[in-house]
């Protein structure tokens, strides 16, 4: 045998081994074969592009474009998806649960009349590629929910359930998609809503909702997507005609009023009409939706919508802000001028040389902000500034995104977004005005109670961080006089200054204290009022080897609310602390005696 025979055969036998292989792949196991050979139809729904239904006199056409379904006979209208979904469904599951053969049905030719399949009422055929043919309904069989049906090109005759009979067992109008639309919620771009009062225009912007007509202000966006989803998730209660008649016994010629819903790339929109109540039906609304060309009824709470008011959707939260986009917060207040700076999560005071921010109190503002409502619309035309002390405002606030280097999309340096003042204080409100728009509002005045105008007020609450085996050395100053200690070598501690035996417990406790103090709140500038030019207590430590490596503390009068005021050295400013904190720094330092037990008397005896 020559190389060439041998290469040939090489080729037959590695062709053939493919063969197989791709064969034994693609073919159904047993099991799976004996399951296809068990229904009734096998089919690819997603090829399936068209249903007929003949149903008597009723003859139901139904076709998909893309993913959506419409019924084109006897009506053209939008057709339910999920109810031909639950048809198809019915279908793909469909089993025979006996057969007869093509060769009985021959052999007695009434059998065909008798199971109601030589001229059936009900026919159902699929359309698209690869689907078999059209399938005959017949007559109930004696077995309980059981029936005839044969395929027309065959006399073979099966018995199966009677599933699909009854999912397609309707009139042409139980077809009908009974949601008004099948626009979503989140598609919808655009509003006109146009009533009795006049006429509203809405936009969606960057996730937000805007009103455009007949002022421009920020909407409330669940107000705005309630109003939009009164629409979306309507469901028809009457089908009642097409909209080519004479509208007037529907009080659609001239409707009580509209909303039209835009989608993202829709000009045209969709429009719902509203119109008058049906006589019978008190409870439901005539309405005309131009996109489906047809009269329905809805329930009568859509009118609702043409009771809307500009104000009933203006956004009554006081400021948006983009926590995304924020990079710094601009305080200008009597107090002078504060600039808060993002690092990451934290934040600093860039006006302080960016001495570390109570980055806790800055989300907190933040968020107070973001939840203020205001509590009156005062003018929707900032006109008078001076009249509500907006033309100088008594505190002001710029939210800005910073950018350290030149981009294609924005240049280095700050970009103010959004900005509000406060002015003139009245009762329990206080007037304002955010920058972009030119509206005057008023909110609660204790807001202003809530915005550090004083930059020392925004230094972090972390007075010390120290090991408090760090502290080896300390002096108190009181009126009564000076101690100071100094640790020994087995951690005790020892009079440098001072007499009387040590309590260590107590010395121990003030040291942990003093290590990790921290203040409740910073009050600001350093006052008279604090105390704090006199101290009534006074620690200076030592935390390091070098002289350099020293702190002091002072503590001064007690606030009205049971704290304390404190300042140190190396910060500007006054503190306050926690009662707990000031009784743990005072604690006496001098180990009480230990009272000696006093002698019982014996009880007396009487005679």
């Amino acid at each position: 045998m020559n190389w060439k025979t041998t290469v040939a055969l090489f080729v037959i036998v590695l062709g053939l081994g493919l063969y197989l292989k791709f064969y034994e792949m693609n073919r159904p196991d047993t099991a799976e074969a004996a399951q296809r050979a068990q229904k009734v139809l096998n089919f690819d729904r997603e090829k399936i592009n068209g249903i007929t239904i003949q149903n008597g006199d009723d003859k139901i056409d139904l076709r998909r474009t893309g993913d959506k379904w419409r019924l084109e006979t006897p009506i053209n209208d939008q057709a339910d998806a999920s109810l031909i979904s639950s048809l198809l469904f019915d279908l793909e599951s469909w089993q025979k649960d006996a057969t007869i053969s093509a060769k009985e049905i021959e052999a007695d030719k009434n059998k065909l009349t008798e199971y109601g399949l030589t001229k059936p009422k009900m026919r159902l055929k699929l359309s698209g590629p690869g689907t078999p043919a059209e399938i005959l309904f017949g007559k109930d069989a004696a077995f309980e929910g059981k029936m005839y049906v044969r395929f027309e090109n065959s006399k073979e005759v099966l018995i199966v359930t009677q599933t699909v009979k009854k999912a397609i067992d309707k009139k042409p109008e139980d077809f009908r998609d009974r949601r008004l639309t099948d626009l979503l919620l989140g598609q919808v771009g655009r509003v006109v809503l146009k009533t009795p009062a006049g006429e509203m225009e809405l936009q969606k912007k960057n996730e937000h909702w805007d009103i455009l007509k007949p002022l421009r202000a920020r909407a409330d966006d669940p107000k705005v997507n309630d109003l939009i989803a009164q629409v979306t998730n309507a469901r028809i209660e009457q089908f009642v005609a097409d909209d080519r008649g004479d509208l007037h016994p529907y009080g659609l010629a001239e409707p009580e009023g509209s909303i039209t819903l835009f989608g993202q790339d829709d000009k045209k929109g969709q429009m719902l009409q509203i119109g008058a109540v049906p006589e019978k039906q008190k409870d439901q609304v005539y309405v005309r939706f131009t996109s489906r060309g047809f009269v329905y009824t809805l329930p009568k709470k859509i009118e609702e919508i043409l009771k809307m008011k500009p104000d009933d959707l203006r956004d009554r939260h006081l400021v948006r802000i983009d926590t995304n986009i924020l990079d710094r917060i601009t305080i200008v207040g009597p107090k002078g001028k504060t600039v808060l700076a993002r690092k990451g999560e934290d934040w600093s005071i860039a006006s302080m040389n960016n001495e570390p921010a109570n980055s806790a109190e800055v989300r907190r503002l933040i968020q107070t902000l973001q939840n203020e409502q205001v509590t009156k619309f005062v003018e929707d035309v900032a006109s008078n500034l001076p009249k509500y002390g907006l033309d100088k405002p008594a505190v002001q606030l710029t939210f800005s995104s910073f950018a350290s280097e030149n981009t294609a999309e924005t240049k280095a340096g700050e970009r103010p977004f959004a900005s509000v003042a406060f002015g003139n204080v009245d009762g329990d409100n206080v007037y304002a005005r955010v920058s972009d728009e030119p509206f005057v509002v008023a909110t609660k005045h204790t807001l202003l109670d809530q915005i550090f105008t004083d930059p020392l007020q925004w230094q972090e609450l972390s007075i010390f961080k120290f090991k408090p085996e760090q502290i080896r050395r300390f002096t108190i100053t009181t009126a009564t006089g000076e101690q100071s200690m100094e640790r020994d070598e087995r951690q005790g501690w020892h009079w440098v200054k001072g007499e009387g035996p040590i309590n260590q417990t107590n010395v121990n406790s003030m040291i942990n204290t003093l290590a990790n103090l921290s203040a409740v709140r910073w009050a600001g500038a350093t006052a008279r009022e604090h105390g704090l030019d006199k101290p009534q207590f006074t620690i200076s430590f030592r935390h390091g080897p070098d002289k350099k490596d020293s702190a002091t503390v002072k503590l001064g009068a007690k606030t009205s609310d049971g704290m304390w005021d404190a300042a140190v050295d190396n910060r500007p400013g006054t503190f306050m602390i926690s009662n707990p904190d000031y009784d743990a720094l005072t604690l006496p330092l001098v180990q009480k005696p230990t009272p000696s037990p006093t002698a019982t008397p014996s009880p007396s005896t009487t005679p």
